[in-house]
């Protein structure tokens, strides 16, 4: 792509057969990685009838091109060694084809360095020499630097397509031993079309919905970090520090949601991609042992280890994707990522997946022993996400984790979950399931608010895994707000009354709370809820929102978008027992744009408010809104 002023350089240039004489059986050859792999150096080192070559050992970082298609593997010229377990070459490992080393990926430069891995001679792909004498590495750095110096025998593959990119990706043309001119086009990768994938857009729009501005992101070429970066339209001042650079990365920089210069070591996608990289200055290629390094990655702010999965169980544990099509993370390259990311100020690690697999079968389980690959330790994941939402387990106990995972499985698999969990004595041998509810939970009762103060507070539904932070909210509370709430001088709220209380029966009761996130953490702060009465088509209300907080405008919200929910569910009002001296409440009833009667009687107010025939608040939404 980049064009060389003089062309000198073509008279260094040599057949493909004079570099096969240089080799020897039994040599170690470094072969480049994906997109820039030699496919010319490798079709002669496979196929060439010129030379006679006997147990070569081929080592490249991924596999994922020539070296593990169905003509190549399995050669009884070469063996394979990878350090990528994924994508292609998965299924030749698990075939006994390729062997797999596993180590973490930032720590393979150093094992070169070493000479823990022998290299004896090293295949490059790279870009035309420039005016200065300079070929660039192009879209593939990752361990470049530490081979070229131990190497005996240094090829490169001229090929015109690579762009020439910047970062540590220059080298003299000199250090080459030997020049060839590629005879094959680069390797591109479309991006997939994500229409017809809705299940895999919610997993990624709830993903989002948690990734806060200013976050530093890691993507991999797969489906679900193409339909993530689809939703991340509306973000600001994201960075990207980031093994591989791909077409979505490429459109988040072009639409102003990623700012900055984007730290990488490869680049796969599109030719418009190679294209957009050639002398782009905005992403920066470097080794794998400073992109990969955690100790950087721990110094960007609000680093996110995005993992998908594909199973997960109750404890957190998660079993890595084994995509044989695509590029997804391998289980020991995730390690450097969520070392950064607990390292990172803000940073969190996540797990997607969606709740069931292709068969029909629940991605989140009792257990996952039986299952090989796991992904990390669960005391470092901070997230779970599934289609039904985000399981925050950062800071809980098994049982709270639990209960919060099965708050995100499918409904069908929910029940059962349970009934695993609580013979297993991870949850409470007495805890509620309510199997009706779990279909109708209202997922689309979600908004993002900002009240005076700058206090940004997360409604939605409450969830039977709220049983903790509610009882921790009602002990917060003094003595003159529990009897407001309740009537009464209530001094203990033990598991057993909770439990009914936020496993309320969803045929007649709708409950709403406030949530406060922070670094992974949810503190409730408010809850407001309306029951439906049995002689007519009225509602009871109450609410409370904790004293800290009171006066900001939490309740009157959380009372208009109760108004909105009953209309919605065909209610034509609602009453309220409310003490003389419960002023605050009275001025919330006041502020929610209905008429309201109140009579005194028996020292309480008994107030009615009739919706009538009064259009909806507009202002308060009621499907998902999490941007707000």
């Amino acid at each position: 792509m980049c064009e060389p002023v003089s062309e000198s350089w073509k008279e260094r240039l040599v057949s493909p057969e004079k570099v096969m004489r240089h080799l020897e059986s039994g040599m170690s050859i470094f072969i480049g990685s994906g997109a820039a792999e030699p496919k010319t150096l490798i079709d002669h080192l496979v196929t060439s009838e010129s030379v006679v070559l006997k147990d070569l050992e081929l080592i490249q970082l991924i596999s994922f091109g020539k070296l593990v298609s169905p003509e190549y593997v399995g050669s009884q010229r070469f063996r394979l060694k990878t350090f990528y377990s994924g994508g292609p070459a998965g299924k030749a490992i698990d075939s006994g084809l390729v062997d797999y080393i596993p180590t973490s990926f930032s720590k393979i430069p150093a094992l070169i360095e070493s000479g823990q891995i022998p290299i004896d001679a090293a295949f490059f792909q790279i870009t035309p020499p420039n005016a200065a004498g300079y070929c660039s590495l192009g879209i593939s750095v990752d361990a470049a630097r530490s081979v070229m110096t131990h190497a005996e025998l240094v090829v490169g593959e001229v090929n015109p397509e690579v762009p020439s990119t910047f970062g540590d990706t220059f080298i003299p043309v000199s250090d080459f031993d030997f020049l060839i001119s590629s005879k094959n086009g680069l390797s591109y990768l479309d991006p997939s079309p994500l229409s017809h994938d809705y299940l895999l857009g919610r997993v990624a729009a709830n993903t989002a919905s948690i990734i806060d501005n200013g976050s530093c992101l890691a993507f991999y070429p797969d489906l679900f970090f193409e339909a993530l970066g689809a939703c991340l339209a509306g973000k600001h001042h994201l960075s990207i520090q980031s093994p591989f650079f791909t077409d979505t990365l490429m459109e988040l920089v072009e639409s102003g949601v990623v700012l900055g210069k984007s730290l990488t070591s490869y680049a796969v996608g599109s030719k418009r991609l190679m294209s957009w990289l050639d002398r782009n200055p905005r992403v920066d290629f470097q080794p794998l042992d400073t992109v990969l390094d955690p100790v950087r990655i721990g110094k960007n702010r609000r680093f996110m280890a995005i993992l998908p999965v594909r199973k997960v169980d109750l404890y957190g544990r998660g079993i890595k994707n084994l995509d044989k099509k695509r590029i997804s993370f391998n289980m020991l390259s995730a390690e450097d990522l969520v070392q950064g990311a607990v390292l990172s100020d803000g940073g969190k690690v996540v797990f997607a997946l969606p709740s069931r697999d292709r068969k029909g079968d629940s991605n989140i389980r009792l257990s996952v022993e039986r299952f090989r690959d796991l992904v990390v330790n669960p005391e470092a994941v901070d997230m779970v996400v599934t289609e039904y939402g985000v399981a925050s387990l950062s800071g809980r106990t098994v049982r709270e984790r639990a209960q919060a995972l099965i708050d995100i499985a499918h409904p069908d698999d929910r029940e059962q979950l349970v009934e695993q969990a609580k013979k297993k004595n991870i949850l409470y041998s007495d805890q509620i399931f309510l199997a009706e509810c779990a279909y109708v939970y209202p997922s689309h009762i979600a908004a993002r608010k900002v009240f005076r103060d700058d206090v940004e507070v997360l409604i939605r539904a409450i969830r039977p895994s709220d049983e903790e932070a509610m009882r921790r909210l009602f002990y917060r509370f003094s003595d003159e707000a529990i009897f407001y709430r309740y009537f009464s001088p209530i001094k203990a709220m033990p598991h057993t009354k909770m439990q009914k209380y936020v496993n309320a029966d969803c045929n007649i009761a709708t409950s709403i709370v406030g949530v406060l996130e922070s670094n992974s953490q949810e503190q409730i702060i408010a809850e407001a809820r309306f029951v439906r009465l049995d002689d007519r088509p009225y509602a009871e209300v109450a609410f409370l929102v904790e004293e800290k907080y009171q006066g900001l405008g939490i309740g009157t919200y959380l009372f208009r978008m109760l108004i909105r929910l009953a209309k919605e569910r065909g209610l034509r009002g609602f009453t309220a027992e409310v003490l003389p001296s419960n002023q605050s409440m009275i001025k919330v009833f006041e502020k929610g744009g209905h008429p309201v009667h109140s009579k005194l009687k028996d020292g309480l107010y008994h107030i009615t408010i009739p919706f009538h025939n009064e259009p909806m608040d507009e202002s308060i939404p009621s499907a998902l809104d999490r941007n707000q």
